[in-house]
């Protein structure tokens, strides 16, 4: 089985959001797929995707705090500023996160750990809606 769904999110904040609920109800095949991959793909260079903890905001908060202390908009040799000075740093997010992730198919669920959770990482003050390709393969059931 293959399905493949193009995903539209709705603008949000500069953060990191959970987005998991987003992409399970943006697949309605999901649940048709007994093992299997889904692999999701970011169309944008300055946001991310990465699978970390999705009960605590606070890890989303402090994830944020970091990043942003680790590429502020402010460092003197940056060049790429045309777009504003958190556009470099939204870059650095991107690539130091990634922009795709595989995650397991396991009776038409994501195979997510207890405390695991899709998040969006945002890294523009005015990112705007955020568009993913979402391509599921697997067995499906037999009925």
């Amino acid at each position: 089985m293959w399905d493949q769904q193009r995903i539209t999110l709705e603008p949000r904040p500069r953060g990191f959001h959970l987005i998991t609920d987003d992409v399970v109800d943006a697949l309605p095949r999901l649940g048709e797929c007994t093992v299997g991959l889904l692999h999701l793909q970011l169309l944008h260079t300055s946001a991310s995707l990465t699978l970390n903890e999705n009960a605590d905001p606070d890890v989303r908060h402090d994830m944020d705090a970091f990043l942003r202390d680790l590429a502020p908009g402010d460092l003197p040799y940056f060049r790429h500023t045309a777009e504003g000075p958190d556009d470099m740093p939204a870059h650095i997010g991107a690539s130091l996160f990634g922009t795709q992730l595989t995650i397991a198919v396991h009776k038409g669920r994501l195979a997510l750990g207890t405390w695991q959770g899709i998040w969006l990482g945002e890294h523009r003050d005015h990112g705007g809606s955020r568009k993913l390709i979402a391509t599921l393969n697997g067995e499906q059931a037999r009925t």
